[in-house]
């Protein structure tokens, strides 16, 4: 990010064409003792003046202003994980109140307000009390509502709308996610399967191959991430749910999908515990349990994606994907959420002072202490 400084400005660019400081005054019409202020940031040029000054180096008002209102991607990254981070580690509100300085000052970039949206929207647990988190949640949903009316890139305008209908179940109200949502759910069009014959044509089969790994494996996720929610909508059907429940992890484990990514199989194992607890059923849950702290102990900081033996053409893919999104929340946010997930749900009460349960705790607390498993 760059500040407002039209005092370097002027001084690199007098530089660069040769001239005095007189010579500038000259062309001005103003003294030279009025362009040596400017150049020490004593004053500023008169606001009639910026055409002019700004025609002469043939640069546009902002760059003579040093000010950017677009961030570069690197410059989003960075800023998101600097604010995840200090979410982590400092007060909600004085982190809240940087993001909406930053906010301001770049208002016209549409991928960085996107980034902040899902910023607050990852973060707004961290807030004191349901009415303040559904009030930063509500400023997400404003950010999102900016981008998807106003930008003209067609993949920002998507993720908008996708952002926007989250915040807008975390607020409850449903109705506005249907009719942000029910009209975009069209039938699958095989587009990697054309690009991938595409390059097939062309005799590019490590391309072929890439472009369809990449497909099977967002696929996969997909469908191990709808395994929650699909878990709740049975959960009163005991015979529908524990074949709903095999099933999915029958196809995690083809896929040796605890390797690929905890942190899908973390939220199934979680929510089908929840459900088993809730249900009486204790030998499942603590096995569900016991099965979710392996795979939250097995994620290694920093974060890194790889694909196996089967997915072995997309781990440029998952390294870019993972340089250009960062990580959602800070480690400390992710490893603490983990603990809290188990000792502050009242449905696992009744498994508290059993030895695996603790033995569950223990891990987990000792994970976030730094230290490794095998």
């Amino acid at each position: 990010m760059r500040e407002i400084n039209i005092a370097s400005v002027i001084v690199a660019k007098r530089k660069e064409k040769g001239l005095t400081q007189d010579a500038l005054a000259d062309y001005m019409g103003v003294t030279k003792a009025s362009v040596s202020k400017w150049e020490t940031a004593q004053s500023y040029p008169d606001i009639t003046l910026l055409p002019q000054l700004a025609t002469f180096f043939n640069i546009s008002i902002d760059e003579l202003m040093g000010y950017m209102p677009q961030m570069t991607a690197d410059d989003i990254k960075r800023t998101y994980q600097k604010l995840s981070l200090d979410f982590s580690e400092k007060p909600f509100d004085a982190v809240y109140d940087s993001c909406q300085l930053i906010i301001k000052k770049y208002f016209a970039c549409f991928p960085l307000l996107l980034k902040m949206a899902l910023l607050l929207i990852n973060h707004s647990m961290l807030t004191n009390g349901l009415e303040r988190q559904a009030d930063v949640i509500k400023e997400a949903i404003s950010l999102c509502e900016r981008v998807r009316t106003e930008s003209d890139d067609v993949w920002l305008v998507k993720q908008a709308n996708s952002y926007e209908a989250l915040g807008q179940l975390m607020v409850n109200e449903p109705i506005m996610v249907i009719d942000r949502l029910e009209d975009t759910i069209k039938p699958l069009m095989a587009d990697e399967m054309t690009l991938s014959y595409a390059y097939q044509q062309l005799g590019q089969t490590e391309k072929s191959k890439n472009v369809l790994q990449v497909s099977i494996y967002q696929h996969l996720l997909t469908i191990l991430g709808f395994a929650p929610l699909y878990f709740q909508l049975v959960a009163g059907d005991p015979q529908k749910f524990e074949e709903a429940l095999e099933r999915f992890i029958k196809l995690a484990k083809l896929f040796d999908v605890d390797r690929l990514n905890q942190n899908i199989m973390a939220q199934l194992y979680y929510a089908a515990a929840q459900i088993q607890a809730m249900a009486g059923n204790i030998e499942s849950g603590l096995s569900l349990i016991e099965a979710y702290t392996e795979v939250c102990i097995a994620i290694k900081f920093p974060l890194e994606m790889k694909g196996d033996h089967f997915f072995d053409s997309i781990d440029g893919w998952l390294k870019e994907l993972l340089d250009s999104e960062g990580v959602p929340r800070s480690e400390k946010v992710i490893k603490e959420s983990m603990l809290i997930g188990l000792t502050q749900n009242p449905a696992f009460s009744m498994m508290k002072d059993d030895i695996r349960f603790k033995q569950c705790i223990y891990k987990i607390n000792d994970y976030i202490g730094g230290k490794s498993h095998g």
